[in-house]
């Protein structure tokens, strides 16, 4: 009896589940990086109105960077994996099983984009995100420029830290546009 190896399409469906465990994984961590986020800006917040010190402030804008920036990349990779199992993983499976004479396709990787209130839903997380990530910080600066309590050196870390903050805010807005492959036109 001849021995059989490994198919194409168990290869394939090996992927696909490999990829969803990625996906799931960074599901997980990007949700939990926002209550990270909050729990952060209340630590930060009560530790400055305690001490009496707005200076302390100055913590917030580049902890809420690295970790808006980390959410973003989280949230960026989550969305390449369902694009790469729609659009390339999931027809290389359908072709292969219609070959067998059978179709296989994963449905819900489609069908749960068509919901009417997806853009809304996307819109709501958009200002949910720019106001964990970059409102608060924000004002944590406009409240530390308010109490005039630093120096130079403080103002101009603080003047760096807004940039950096409005720099998150345009990528956080660059990422809510729906991605296209690279080299595709447009």
């Amino acid at each position: 009896m001849p021995e059989q190896g490994v198919t194409v399409g168990q290869l394939l469906l090996a992927e696909y589940q490999t990829v969803k465990d990625e996906q799931k994984a960074r599901i997980g961590f990007r949700d939990n990086l926002l209550y990270v986020t909050l729990g952060v800006v209340a630590a930060v917040i009560a530790a400055a109105a305690q001490a009496g010190q707005p200076s302390m402030l100055l913590a917030l804008p580049p902890v809420c960077v690295v970790l808006g920036w980390t959410y973003l990349v989280n949230d960026e990779k989550i969305s390449a994996i369902g694009h790469y199992v729609r659009e390339d993983l999931g027809p290389r499976l359908a072709r292969l099983a219609a070959a067998e004479g059978e179709f296989a396709t994963f449905g819900w990787e489609a069908y749960h984009r068509t919901d009417v209130r997806r853009r809304t839903r996307k819109a709501i997380q958009a200002v949910i995100d720019l106001t964990a990530f970059c409102a608060v910080p924000l004002a944590a600066l406009v409240v530390f420029w308010a109490g005039r309590s630093g120096g130079a050196l403080l103002v101009g870390l603080s003047v760096a830290e807004a940039l950096a903050v409005v720099g998150l805010g345009a990528q956080v807005l660059l990422y809510t546009r729906p991605a296209r492959p690279a080299g595709a036109a447009g």
